[in-house]
């Protein structure tokens, strides 16, 4: 994890923050995210029906996958003179490979650029999702991260 403040955050573009804790993926917060996003396809939801798929078994939702990408972060990066971390959105999101459920997840982030903005700093930091064992990441993102004070 790297601790720094809001003028120390730009002497680290271009560092490697490492990797989060591996995090199991169970059915059931695939069933949950499916019934509150009202997508339950069974290729999500539906054990059964998935064993017979193009997957072999049921897959996380790819944006369940993105929305652990704020907790990974928090787990890597920490400004701590930051009063408010606001999400602000992303660059760019791929899906390059799917999440089976029972599987487990880690994040890789890197710091890959920071900018001044009005009351702090907003940071872009490269985020890679891998299922243990696989060998293509499951999402990589370009999260764009303001840091306010």
């Amino acid at each position: 994890m790297l601790r720094c403040t809001l003028a120390e955050l730009r002497d680290h573009v271009g560092a490697e923050l490492g990797s989060t804790q591996w995090r199991a993926i169970s059915q059931d917060e695939v069933n949950v995210f499916g019934k509150i996003t009202d997508d339950e396809q069974w290729i999500h939801t539906d054990p059964d029906r998935a064993a017979e798929g193009p997957f072999g078994a049921t897959i996380a939702h790819g944006y369940y996958t993105l929305s652990l990408s704020s907790s990974m972060v928090m787990q890597l990066l920490e400004v701590t003179d930051a009063d408010s971390i606001i999400n602000y959105g992303l660059n760019r999101v791929r899906f390059p490979s799917a999440v089976p459920v029972g599987s487990r997840v880690r994040g890789t982030a890197t710091v890959a650029a920071v900018e001044d903005v009005k009351g702090g700093a907003q940071a872009i930091v490269e985020l890679t999702i891998d299922v243990e064992g696989a060998s293509r990441p499951s999402c990589v993102a370009e999260m764009v991260i303001r840091y306010l004070h």
